[in-house]
């Protein structure tokens, strides 16, 4: 008996087409790189509807139903993403350090795209939280797609596996989507150290958060260091150096961008603290409080207690110990707690260090003298953007100002 030809045995459909040899590195055009500049967002959509067309055609090899339910729901959520903030980032610091390299830029802006989905997805089954970007999230999408009440223990419980796996495979085509990106050998190198120190970074700044919901108040150090490996590395400061390799930017001018960005990401994660609790639903998109009720460990509640502790104040620490982490807060139990952060200075302080690294960020950034003075304001714009965001509608003892 011959051999088996594809179309004689059970698994056929699930060989994937011969995709040819691999392409061979070219250095971008200039003309290219110019072209982007006027709408990196609208580049970066094209190319991942490129990349995710692939990505789901090959999951609906695997099986239809998968490819319908999963696949396909990952491949939405990413397109319709919020800001392409990191993509960004590493466009306008690849620029700043004189780069071209338009479509391996391209391509590692949908990697991120792709493991800020993973994040986001798995993120909202550990905080439980039903909605996503003014839709249902990935969990609750999943268990309505599967015919289940989402408010079921046999639901929720579906839900919450089948997102992980939603996740999973946002997490495994950004890798593949990063290794079929074609790079001289150098350039790969330092691209690849970067993206396995960003995804481990982020797992250990996710599972820092889980594990301060359960060990009571941290110290404002710890806090500092969870919001640094969750927000600021992740966030900005490696796809800044992304970008900064694939120009293959020099030592000094590299740190410069680095250090700045890190600054003006735990800037970021300060402000973003404050509007979880103060911040308007209405321009947020979140619920106000979900982190007092969820007993998230941040700078702004470690602040609250060290200034009421160091105050005496035990009026103070009994509001947070009676509202931080009880779910059923209701609104009256987080206007106490506002006025806490309020009484303590603790709002304050964090507002006023938030300012501070925002500074460091524009001061640093100044130092790495060799950047494209054009490409650089608008990698500066962006750290400003991002240390310093236009002021939302604030929440005072419960009502939108």
């Amino acid at each position: 008996m011959g051999r088996l030809q594809p179309a004689d045995h059970a698994f056929a459909g699930l060989v994937p087409p011969d995709v040819g040899p691999p392409e061979p590195w070219h250095p971008g055009s200039l003309r290219e790189a110019q072209a982007v500049d006027d709408d990196v967002v609208g580049a970066v959509r094209r190319t991942a509807e490129s990349v995710l067309a692939e990505c789901v055609a090959e999951a609906a090899l695997h099986d239809p139903e998968f490819s319908d339910d999963v696949a396909h729901l990952v491949a939405d959520f990413t397109l319709r993403g919020g800001k392409r903030m990191r993509p960004r980032l590493l466009w306008w610091a690849m620029r700043a350090c004189g780069g071209a390299e338009t479509r391996a830029a391209l391509r590692l802006g949908v990697g991120l795209e792709l493991i800020q989905a993973c994040a986001l997805i798995q993120d909202d089954v550990m905080d439980r939280s039903r909605t996503r970007r003014g839709r249902p999230a990935v969990h609750v999408a999943l268990t309505e797609r599967a015919g289940l009440p989402a408010e079921s223990v046999a639901g929720a419980a579906f839900g919450a596996s089948a997102a992980i796996l939603a996740g999973d495979l946002a997490l495994v085509w950004a890798d593949d989507t990063v290794t079929e990106t074609f790079l001289p050998s150098a350039r790969r190198r330092r691209v690849r150290a970067l993206w396995r120190a960003m995804r481990g970074e982020m797992v250990a700044g996710q599972y820092l958060d889980l594990r301060g919901q359960i060990g009571g108040g941290v110290s404002a150090a710890r806090a500092l260091r969870t919001a640094c490996l969750k927000s600021a590395l992740y966030s900005v400061e490696r796809p800044v150096a992304l970008g900064a390799a694939l120009a293959g930017a020099d030592e000094w001018t590299t740190d410069a961008l680095c250090s700045a960005s890190r600054y003006a990401g735990v800037a970021f994660q300060l402000r973003d603290d404050l509007l979880g609790v103060f911040g308007d639903p209405a321009v947020t998109g979140k619920p106000s409080g979900d982190d007092i009720r969820e007993g998230k460990p941040t700078y702004l509640l470690a602040m609250a207690r060290t200034c009421a502790g160091a105050a005496g104040d035990h009026r103070a620490l009994a509001v947070l110990d009676r509202a931080v982490g009880n779910s059923d807060l209701d609104e009256d139990g987080l206007g106490e707690v506002r006025a806490v952060l309020e009484s303590t200075g603790a709002r304050a302080l964090v507002e006023a260090k938030a300012e501070r690294l925002g500074e460091r960020a524009a001061r640093r950034l100044v130092q790495a003298v060799d950047i494209d003075a054009h490409a650089g304001g608008r990698l500066q714009g962006l750290l400003r953007a991002v240390a310093a965001p236009p002021s939302l509608s604030m929440v005072e003892g419960g009502c939108t100002q």
